[in-house]
């Protein structure tokens, strides 16, 4: 099979463990800058150009978009959607995915554990929002953040409201939650792929962090999930629509719920705590599942 792969580093751990899963297994892998490709948007003829040359007959694309190019790197993916190439992850789920609050919203409809979710628009409304949530402590996040970037908990009530009008008088929407004290700094990875969790690890804060991601210094250890907790990323990751997943979760007292789902999840980490050959995995599953023209959403938004 010939799959590409948008992707703008090739040295990431997890993109060199999709290129050699691949060539494992016989099949050729190409990694493609997603900025450096181009458009040609033809009635019943689209094209995607990349360093001058037209890019074609390709049996599946991976799409590994960097959330600061999330808009682009979505029109690119739309692209080879209409072109009929099999996406891993289609278009309109990473959408869906990205959006926070959209994200939150499909997930309440599917009935999925989460933790007390607040929005709103004008500022009047910060004392309502805060009283919604169950009162500090609470975790403030900004729609558009990724790895523990843009969330910052408050501690009381008087903090809360002064970072909520901090981030309003920027014009930059925010998400407020209730703060899951018994999770105590750490919280779960479970790896899906193909509607079926195949690892999953805990990850722990650094000391005085309340966040947990590897980026920002954290440790991870392979966990043995729950029926429940095991369930519950399942079922996250069809109701976003998404073939290969990373779902963040917390255990509260109530169970688990999740925090977010992450349409392009890093494999060094789950990887080197589990020992699962997860870039093999997702391999695994392009093979069984790849066939021309297959994407549910033919590229609509």
């Amino acid at each position: 099979m010939k799959i590409g792969m948008l992707a703008r580093n090739p040295e990431l751990y997890s993109h060199k463990r999709l290129v050699e899963a691949a060539e494992e297994r016989g099949h050729q892998l190409d990694i493609i800058n997603t900025l450096r490709c181009y458009m040609n948007i033809a009635s019943r003829r689209p094209e995607i150009y990349y360093n001058g040359d037209k890019l074609e007959g390709y049996d599946a694309i991976i799409p590994r978009i960097g959330a600061s190019v999330t808009f682009y790197g979505m029109a690119v993916l739309r692209q080879f959607e209409m072109m009929g190439v099999y996406p891993v992850n289609e278009s309109v789920a990473i959408g869906r995915s990205r959006d926070k609050l959209r994200s939150m919203q499909l997930l309440a409809r599917d009935g999925i554990g989460l933790p007390v979710t607040t929005f709103a628009h004008d500022p009047k409304q910060t004392e309502e929002v805060l009283e919604l949530a169950g009162g500090a402590p609470l975790v403030i996040k900004l729609l558009e953040g990724t790895q523990g970037l843009g969330v910052v908990l408050a501690d009381t009530d008087r903090s809360a409201k002064s970072v909520i009008e901090a981030f309003r008088a920027t014009k930059t929407n925010i998400l407020v939650q209730e703060f899951i004290k018994e999770a105590g700094g750490t919280d779960i990875r479970a790896l899906v792929v193909g509607g079926k969790v195949v690892a999953a690890m805990k990850r722990t804060g650094a000391e005085g962090e309340f966040r947990s991601n590897l980026h920002r210094g954290g440790s991870a250890e392979i966990i043995k999930l729950s029926p429940e907790e095991r369930s519950t990323a399942v079922r996250a990751a069809k109701s976003m629509g998404l073939n290969v997943c990373g779902v963040d979760m917390l255990r509260a007292n109530h169970g688990a719920v999740v925090m977010e789902v992450n349409s392009s999840p890093g494999l060094e980490g789950v990887e080197k705590a589990s020992g699962i050959d997860i870039a093999g995995k997702i391999i695994e599953f392009i093979e069984k599942n790849a066939k021309q023209g297959a994407t549910k959403t033919k590229g609509k938004g």
